[in-house]
This record gives structure tokens, C-alpha cells and sequence, in this order.
């Protein structure tokens, strides 16, 4: 269950979450209806191993959302209304206006809705009760608070906000290219952007490159500045973390899932479990640097 993003959003570390598995259950996924486009709702993050809705590490709680979407491609509905548009102008002799093309529109997609394809679609999320912050497996922001308005439907109230740093993101992550001193443990990935501050400027994306060399030192000279960098924590954890606070590319090193190397890979639900275990623990070490480096405001 490793996640591959993380869209970070802040809470009070005091939240009560004691009755949150009755919460989540009461606002359980129900399958889309006959004439919904779609339906979203939590579902148990172990599948069919498991049936609690939310996964429990100490402070770390493992959410899932899920979803069913209706497939009602535009390309097929603008084929059936545009034959029946024409077939009005051939009997009356004149065109369809705007509110006829609406009515007719939404005639076909009422009529095509309960035939259509269903996508089952899913997205994690790993809440921290100590830190106050929950990360979404996307890289969406959008997508993120979609998530996050699930949380609050579920809990009546969840004031969860996007991350706030009191120093510019964009400031940080170029002084680190520059060779400012970083945070211990932190070092250089090899991808980095690098953008004009005009918003018209050039921007120069970099990958597989040594990030303290010539190349890169004279971008900076220019007056360029880093807007996505490329990071390792302790030779555990590799990321992207652009000035937006999107942590991407998140991936989990040899250094740290050696450590599952001991669970007893016949029992799905134990090593579940011990994933989620991994990850929530690297997760906690990432956020406290990352706190520390940018000046993440709490959440009040």
C-alpha cells in the first residue's frame, strides 16, 4: 500500500477521532444508482481481507475512498443528439435551438446513464493524529480535498487545510541547490525545475544529473530559481516536493523495506499491515523534516 504521492492538508492535532470506524461506516460506498453519474463513499482499505474501515499504527490512521463512475463518453452522446437535431430540421424544416439541444441533451444522457459502464476507482489517504496532517495519494489538489470533503461528511467536521509555509517553498529549495546548508539526513536527488520568476520566463526541467554541477550553477546565476527538486531522506525515502508542498514520485528505498523482509509472506493481512506500518513510520520522519525545513504552520 505504498503510496506513490502525497497532497498534504493540516488538522487540529486535537481532533477526536475516537468513533471515527463508525463514522466511515455509516458513510460507506454505495454502488451508483441508475441515473447518477457517480458515487463515492469509504471503503475498507484491506479489500477483502478486511473489514474495518480504517487501519490503525499507533497515531496513524490508513483511510480509502472509494468510487464508481459512470463511462458516458461525450464523443457518443454528441453523435445521438446530433442525429436526432437533424431529424427535427428535416421534419419542421428549421433548427433546434439552444434550449431544445438542452432538453435533448439531457433526455439522452437520462436514457443512456443505466447502460452504462461502471469504473470502480479508489484513492488512500494516511491520516496522522499526532502530526495533525493527512496525506492523500494523489498529486492532485483537487483531488485531495474531494478526499478530504469525504472525511468531513463522515466526521460533521474535519478543518483540514492545505499546508502553509511562513517561508517561500521556491526560496528553500533553490538556496538547497545553491548549497545552503540542509536539513541531516536530507540530500540531492537528480531532477530538478527550474524556473525564470517572470511569468513569461523559461523553464528548464532536469533529469539524471549531478544537480550541484556547472550546468545548474549557471541557470541559478541567471537568476533562475527551483520550483520542483528531487530529494532523499536517509537513503529510505526518494520524492519530488515542488513550491505547491506536492510531495511526487514518493517511493520507499531499499534501505527501508528491507525491513519486510522478515513478515511471513503467506499471510496477506500481516503484510498489509506491516506496509502500512513502513510507510506511516517513513511518512512521520518525512513530515517532521519537512515541518522543520519549510515552517509549516500548525493547525489552529
Amino acid at each position: 500500500m505504498f503510496f506513490r504521492n502525497l497532497t498534504l492538508f493540516r488538522f487540529p492535532s486535537s481532533l477526536d477521532v475516537s468513533d471515527l470506524e463508525s463514522q466511515l461506516a455509516e458513510c460507506a460506498l454505495k454502488p451508483v444508482g441508475p441515473l447518477e453519474l457517480s458515487s463515492r463513499g469509504f471503503i475498507t482499505p484491506l479489500g477483502q481481507h478486511g473489514d474495518q474501515f480504517c487501519q490503525r499504527q499507533d497515531a496513524a490512521l490508513w483511510l480509502a475512498i472509494g468510487g464508481e463512475d459512470k463511462l458516458l463518453p461525450g464523443a457518443v452522446v454528441n453523435d445521438l443528439l446530433q442525429k436526432k437535431l437533424a431529424s427535427i430540421e428535416e421534419k419542421e424544416g428549421r433548427k433546434p435551438g439552444g434550449r431544445t439541444r438542452k432538453r435533448l441533451k439531457d433526455e439522452l444522457i437520462t436514457e443512456l446513464l443505466p447502460r452504462a459502464f461502471v469504473r470502480p476507482v479508489r484513492t488512500d489517504a494516511l491520516m496522522d493524529t499526532q502530526l495533525g496532517v493527512i496525506a492523500v495519494d494523489t498529486s492532485s489538489r483537487k483531488s485531495g480535498e474531494s478526499v478530504v470533503s469525504e472525511v468531513r461528511r463522515a466526521l460533521g467536521s474535519f478543518p483540514a487545510l492545505p499546508l502553509n509555509a511562513e517561508v517561500a517553498p521556491r526560496a528553500i529549495l533553490t538556496g538547497w541547490i545553491a548549497g545552503d546548508p540542509m536539513p541531516d539526513g536530507l540530500s540531492l536527488g537528480d531532477e530538478c525545475e527550474l524556473r525564470d520568476p517572470t511569468d513569461t520566463g523559461a523553464v528548464v526541467k532536469i533529469q539524471r544529473m549531478e544537480l550541484s554541477g556547472d550546468e545548474i550553477r549557471k541557470h541559478l546565476e541567471a537568476g533562475k530559481q527551483a520550483t520542483r527538486l528531487a530529494l532523499v531522506l536517509d537513503d529510505h525515502v526518494s520524492f519530488v516536493i515542488g513550491e505547491d508542498l506536492i510531495v511526487r514520485k514518493f517511493k520507499l528505498l531499499d534501505g527501508a523495506v528491507d525491513q519486510l523482509e522478515a513478515s511471513d509472506g503467506d499471510d496477506i493481512v500481516a503484510e498489509l499491515n506491516a506496509r502500512f506500518a513502513l510507510m506511516a513510520g517513513e511518512f512521520k520522519r518525512l513530515f517532521t523534516v519537512l515541518e522543520a525545513a519549510f515552517k509549516l504552520s500548525k493547525a489552529e
